[in-house]
């Protein structure tokens, strides 16, 4: 009886570092997407979709908005966090009000929220994302040739929102809980704030940074960590670059980080295919420790292809990949679309192999 026992725990382990050492094809879990998948307004371009399940059993999406009259490039001079709701995760969704909207000139995040990613955390909701103030009033198109675009893009921060419930109060932080840091990675700007859960307990935060260089762009764009002991921070920055390919200057963005079977993963825009060869695309990454990454053997996990039910469909742009992840299971895969004057989010459904 004893060495039947001890059989069956070599048995369990051995099938628990199979389970670990388990390559992820997310390509493989994307199902054919349903109309119903598809949120977007008509006054208003729509990003950044982040989704929440809520005590209620409803389904929160987070995204960022801005009036479709100011143009693409007003994501960085008018962009607001607003929320919508639907009975299932893949929606419909409806709009519901404004999470983070304008506040006083004195504030790091006055004008502008934009990259939203959400999550429940014991019985609180945590809303990272970044904020911007500029002096400039636009009264036509806005574009990267505004010298007062610049402004708002390089005062680009991070912060966290706590709230009890996905429809707030949300309590904003009076300043960034990241801030640059001179000299550094992260001398010009940060944003892009990717978080999660390490199975100590405590939080890990990758985000994006802009080195020094020439303006008003700045230099290489770069990734880093920081961890804190609570999902509200406070976060001490690591040395550990990521996502860098080479001597490209700008190769990847729009991280989403998640822990699963033992292993840390991450889902980025990947802007010429430097690591996927498929141009752009999304690509996807992995670590032993959240800190040190490498691409998946199964790199590539889409196309600007959305394979609705009635067809597939190639669009201009697919970004900002966010994950709703259900009982440690990936189920939705939230994208933002831009497809010339069609711009919308994209909620496809996800069936994990086994």
């Amino acid at each position: 009886m004893k060495i039947n026992k001890i059989i069956f725990a070599v048995f369990i382990m051995l099938l628990s570092i199979q389970s670990y050492a388990q390559d992820f094809d997310v390509a493989k879990w994307i199902q054919p997407v349903p109309t119903t998948a598809k949120f977007g307004l008509k006054d208003y371009m729509v990003w950044c979709g982040s989704m929440v399940k809520g005590d209620d059993g409803k389904y929160y999406l987070f995204y960022s908005r801005w009036p479709r009259a100011s143009g693409h490039y007003a994501w960085a001079t008018e962009s607001e966090v607003a929320i919508a709701v639907s009975d299932y995760p893949t929606g419909p969704y409806k709009h519901v009000k404004v999470a983070l909207p304008k506040r006083d000139k004195k504030y790091w995040d006055a004008d502008v929220t934009h990259n939203p990613t959400v999550y429940k955390f014991g019985k609180k909701y945590y809303l990272y994302y970044m904020g911007t103030r500029g002096t400039e009033k636009f009264s036509k198109q806005v574009t990267m040739k505004d010298a007062g675009w610049w402004e708002y893009r390089n005062n680009q921060r991070i912060g966290v929102a706590v709230a009890n419930s996905p429809l707030g109060p949300w309590k904003r932080p009076d300043k960034p809980t990241i801030d640059t840091t001179m000299h550094s990675f992260d001398h010009q700007l940060v944003s892009n704030p990717a978080v999660t859960k390490r199975p100590d307990g405590k939080i890990l935060m990758v985000y994006k940074g802009v080195s020094e260089g020439k303006m008003p762009f700045g230099g290489v764009v770069y990734h880093g960590a920081a961890i804190a002991d609570k999902p509200e921070g406070p976060f001490k920055k690591l040395a550990n670059r990521i996502f860098v390919k080479d001597s490209v200057k700008f190769a990847a963005e729009d991280p989403f980080i998640w822990y699963q079977q033992g292993k840390y993963w991450a889902i980025v825009k990947d802007f010429k295919g430097s690591f996927t060869n498929a141009g752009l695309s999304l690509a996807l990454f992995e670590s032993k420790d959240g800190l040190d990454w490498k691409p998946a053997n199964n790199v590539l996990v889409t196309t600007t292809q959305i394979p609705w039910i009635t067809g597939h469909k190639k669009v201009t742009r697919l970004e900002r990949p966010q994950l709703w992840i259900d009982k440690g299971v990936p189920k939705v895969l939230f994208c933002a679309v831009y497809d010339g004057e069609d711009n919308y989010n994209v909620a496809i459904p996800l069936k994990m192999n086994n």
